[in-house]
C-alpha cells in the first residue's frame, strides 16, 4: 500500500474492523518511513448488478438512487436513515441472492415497498404512487383499501 504523503510503498496495519454491516473492512495503516496514518477500506469486488427497465433499457444498480427515492417517500416522517439503508442493503443483498446479473426493475420496486408497508404506511403510499404511476385517484384510492385490508 502506497502513503499518500511520501507515497512510500511500505505500511503496517494498526487497527481492523469490520465496517458497512460487515461488507467491507476499515483498516488504519501507518507508514514504515515517514509514520503518517491513513485509513485503507477493503471490500469484496461484486459483478456488476443489472437493472433492466420497463422500457427494456438497462441499468446498473445505484444504491444511491434507491436512497434517494426512499429518503423522498419517508420526508417528515419518523423514518431514521439508518433504517432506509438497512431496507437497501437487505433488498441488495436478496437481489444479489437471486444468482443473476440482470434483475427486473418490478422486482427491486416490489421488494423496497414490501419493506416499506412493514416501516411506515404513509411512506410506502408515497412510494407506490411513484412506482406504479397511479393515473387517478381510483387506483390510489384502492392501494389505500389493500393497505387497510392487510393491516387488519
Amino acid at each position: 500500500m502506497l502513503c499518500p504523503a511520501c507515497h512510500h510503498n511500505g505500511t503496517r496495519v494498526l487497527d481492523s474492523r469490520p465496517s458497512h454491516e460487515g461488507r467491507s473492512i476499515r483498516r488504519r495503516r501507518e507508514c514504515e518511513e515517514c509514520s503518517h496514518r491513513f485509513t485503507t477500506f477493503e471490500m469484496v469486488e461484486e459483478i456488476p448488478l443489472i437493472v433492466v427497465k420497463k422500457d427494456g433499457t438497462r441499468q446498473e444498480f445505484s444504491r444511491e438512487k434507491i436512497l434517494r427515492g426512499l429518503i423522498r417517500a419517508c420526508e417528515k416522517r419518523p423514518v431514521s436513515l439508518d433504517t432506509l439503508e438497512k431496507i437497501v442493503n437487505g433488498v441488495e443483498r436478496e437481489l444479489r441472492g437471486f444468482g443473476k446479473n440482470e434483475v427486473n426493475s418490478h422486482d427491486v420496486g416490489e421488494l423496497l415497498m414490501e419493506r416499506l408497508a412493514d416501516i411506515d404506511d404513509v411512506a410506502y403510499v408515497r412510494f407506490a404512487s411513484v412506482y406504479r404511476q397511479f393515473k387517478d385517484i381510483n387506483v390510489f384510492i384502492k392501494e389505500l383499501t389493500e393497505l387497510m385490508n392487510k393491516n387488519e
